[in-house]
């Protein structure tokens, strides 16, 4: 990781809260007891910081769901949808199965979130293969199929008796994820995200398949030329980032709500495109983002009632990241004039290079 791949993120988000100050000032409040407030909140005591932690787990997931995906030239917009459909797998593992113990009952309900995320990435990936679909296209359209499936299940085929209202039965305490600490909600889902991220790190640097994902990423014809299969890259990276993207789901369900809800993501794969973005794709970059992110959101209930600050500044402050993020994309390929300045007899002059 370069300098410049540092810089670019911490100049993005101290510009975004100079305009948050700003707006704070303009709407007649304190900036800076908002901001210590938000800060307290986040960090001020381990309640603070476990909670932070755990709003950041499902962005981790997702982001590097997304940033996995990128990194091979491909658009996955679809971390929502594989989200959702890890969750119902998750919980159809976790609720339905009895009599295994922990140590084969949690394991094996992950891994039906991992498979079942995937199989919906894999689903964009054999749309772009056989029919030259665009993924970006097919992503977001799976995302309201995964999410209508889920809310269907839930009012019908596995919600929960006496059936008074549309959510499943409640994962057995055998698939539940256990938590870090007593009186938090952390749980060892983060510990998972951050061996993903390191996962992810191995196979895209220290494998020949993310090798060759990289080649095709920065330039298709001469993965082509140098004899790389890109139709089973696209199986093998949409797969890998849906089952991502499915483990944020798992850790929601095993970890936080222990069963499945309709619309039980506030937006975690959309999200996790933004912090892959301020990650850089990078698997460091995009597990600070996200627990910027969810500092950010655990700050800001504090900032609220303290400040009297509404929440929303919180999305403002992040969409501001982002498109500072996004602007240096856009100033890097804007070409400017190089001039030579030289002195010649006490008159400066001015010749292009």
């Amino acid at each position: 990781m370069n300098l410049r791949s540092v810089v670019i993120p911490l100049v993005a988000i101290i510009l975004a809260l100079i305009i948050g100050a700003l707006i704070i000032k303009l709407l007649g409040m304190d900036p800076v007891l908002a901001y210590t407030n938000l800060a307290i909140g986040a960090f001020g005591n381990i309640y603070g910081i476990s909670n932070t932690l755990t709003q950041a787990t499902p962005l981790i997931f997702t982001g590097l769901s997304f940033a996995l995906a990128r990194r091979a030239g491909l658009l996955n917009i679809g971390a929502e949808g594989q989200l959702y459909i890890g969750g119902l797998c998750s919980v159809l593992t976790g609720a339905f199965i009895h009599g295994l113990p922990m140590i084969i009952h949690l394991p094996l309900a992950l891994l039906a979130g991992f498979v079942g995320g995937g199989f919906w990435g894999w689903i964009a990936g054999w749309l772009k293969v056989k029919f030259g679909s665009n993924e970006i296209i097919t992503t977001v359209m799976l995302n309201y199929i995964a999410i209508y499936l889920v809310s269907y299940m839930v009012s019908g085929p596995i919600i929960e008796p006496p059936g008074d209202l549309p959510q499943s039965p409640p994962v057995l305490p055998s698939a539940q994820l256990p938590y870090l600490g007593s009186g938090t909600q952390l749980h060892l889902g983060f510990v998972l995200a951050l061996i993903m991220a390191g996962l992810y790190c191995i196979f895209m640097w220290h494998t020949r398949k993310g090798y060759e994902a990289r080649v095709v990423g920065f330039n298709p014809d001469a993965g082509a030329y140098a004899g790389i299969n890109r139709n089973q890259l696209i199986y093998l990276i949409m797969f890998l980032a849906g089952g991502l993207a499915g483990l944020g789901g798992s850790g929601e369900i095993l970890g936080i709500q222990h069963r499945l809800y309709q619309n039980f993501s506030p937006g975690y794969g959309y999200d996790g495109i933004a912090v892959a973005l301020l990650g850089l794709n990078t698997p460091i970059g995009t597990v600070l983002a996200a627990i910027l992110f969810g500092a950010l959101r655990s700050g800001g209930n504090l900032m609220q009632v303290v400040a009297k600050v509404p929440l929303d500044l919180v999305y403002v402050i992040e969409a501001l990241v982002i498109i500072f993020v996004a602007s240096e994309y856009l100033f890097r390929r804007v070409k400017l004039p190089k001039l030579n300045f030289r002195f010649r007899r006490g008159i400066e002059r001015s010749e292009p290079l």
